[in-house]
């Protein structure tokens, strides 16, 4: 199980240089458990790893980034995607988020650090999603144990009503 102060990462670029710029610049803000892809392939055979989050570009040899989406959510659906992409495309951008991308980020000057951005927010969602399951789990049990004392108080009134006055 992961957690969120590490999470998983895999970084899907077939830009040797970039994809070192990527991991790079994630490990400096503190997401050091990141790996690093060249194809879609390479990364589909990853999967059963469980990463929490795919950082991908669009266009890639063989496979495109929605073809990797589509086939990566079959083996982990948990896993969020963020393309990094160059495809300046609101078509391209539209259909990644169709299947299931969490965002679509072009790459500029920005993108870095936008990435970091949409990735502490997904952090910062799934924290929150364990919290409230944590809290309906506690509200749950206190609601059974009620259940449980009660009938307990009336199965104890009625073996013994005249102890409470019946």
């Amino acid at each position: 199980m992961q957690n969120n102060k590490s999470p998983l990462i895999f970084v899907v670029e077939d830009n040797p240089v970039y994809s070192k710029l990527v991991v790079s610049y994630l490990k400096t803000n503190k997401f050091t458990n990141t790996e690093a892809f060249s194809s879609g392939e390479e990364v589909l055979k990853a999967m059963e790893r469980q990463p929490k989050i795919v950082i991908q570009d669009y266009l890639l040899d063989g496979m495109n980034g929605i073809e990797v989406l589509k086939k990566a959510k079959q083996i982990a659906p948990d896993v969020e995607f963020i393309f990094l992409s160059g495809q300046d495309s609101i078509d391209i951008a539209i259909n990644t988020m169709k299947y299931g991308a969490y965002d679509y980020i072009v790459k500029d000057q920005m993108a870095l650090k936008k990435m970091v951005n949409k990735i502490n927010r997904i952090l910062s969602v799934s924290q929150l999603e364990k919290s409230n399951k944590r809290y309906k789990t506690g509200v749950v049990l206190f609601f059974i144990v009620l259940s449980l004392a009660i009938i307990t108080i009336i199965a104890i009134a009625i073996m013994y009503p005249e102890t409470f006055g019946f």
